[in-house]
């Protein structure tokens, strides 16, 4: 079977509520010696692999299995993005949160592209983020403090990004994203309240939208902008899957306006 993950989008005053059902999938089921690594990395040379923390939950051998996916992909030089995506539904029964970072730990050593939001980072990694027991909203510069910090304990990070959201009402949040390249931080454009329809998938979305910045631009700008507005886009369409384009992204980075489009 595959997983489910059943979603009630929020409005207003009442926020969204996840519950994933993910028990006994065949994604569950996978463990280290299911994939030939260096087939897929060294023959058919995979230029990036992108994983993150909800495969890595699913069970005990799917931790493994990622850890062994990160070590033969770092062996044959193909970028390693991961997205941390804490869950504490599905890591409670494999341990719960300390399991969570002894795992995520291990993997942080093989990451070239580390991303996570606030909770992420400091339930995953174990990383303090001041301010972070508000979780509505984190103050930047506290968010590139925490980002500093991780980069000096884990040198392999060539990329640390975040989205940063401002939850006004389930329906109205403040979005944007920075992201860590080269000892220099870089700010996309900002959404102030932007109007959410769904917010499932947002993550998802900034995560490919920043891979899709770096494979085609080589650009650390570009990376946080694109993946800051296809983020904002797949918040405004429901479910978790983008349905945005390229040209939309781009008129949405250069300030393009709602008007219809006929």
């Amino acid at each position: 079977r595959n997983g489910l993950n059943f979603t009630e989008r929020g409005f207003g005053i009442r926020g969204a509520v996840g519950v994933p059902d993910r028990g006994n999938t065949a994604a569950s089921q996978l463990k280290p010696g299911d994939f030939d690594w260096d087939h897929i990395f060294g023959k058919l040379g995979v230029r990036w692999f992108h994983t993150g923390g909800i495969f890595a939950a699913l069970s005990a051998t799917t931790a493994e299995l990622t850890v062994e996916a990160v070590k033969a992909a770092n062996k044959h030089g193909t970028i390693v993005s991961y997205d941390l995506n804490y869950r504490p539904s599905l890591w409670k029964t494999i341990g719960g949160l300390k399991k969570a970072q002894e795992v995520n730990r291990e993997i942080a050593k093989y990451v070239d592209v580390m991303i996570g939001n606030e909770e992420d980072f400091t339930a995953s990694l174990g990383f303090a983020v001041k301010g972070a027991e508000k979780l509505d909203h984190i103050e930047t510069a506290a968010f590139k403090a925490m980002i500093e910090t991780a980069v000096k304990e884990f040198p392999n990070f060539k990329v640390a990004a975040t989205t940063l959201r401002h939850v006004h009402t389930a329906t109205k949040n403040d979005w944007s994203a920075i992201l860590w390249h080269d000892g220099r931080f870089h700010e996309s454009k900002k959404y102030p309240e932007l109007e959410i329809l769904d917010r499932v998938g947002g993550g998802d979305s900034f995560a490919s939208g920043l891979q899709f910045g770096f494979l085609e631009f080589n650009d650390a700008q570009k990376a946080v902008d694109y993946g800051a507005a296809h983020g904002a886009l797949a918040s405004t369409t429901p479910g978790d899957t983008s349905m945005a384009t390229r040209k939309e992204v781009e008129k949405t980075i250069a300030g393009g306006g709602a008007r219809v489009v006929r």
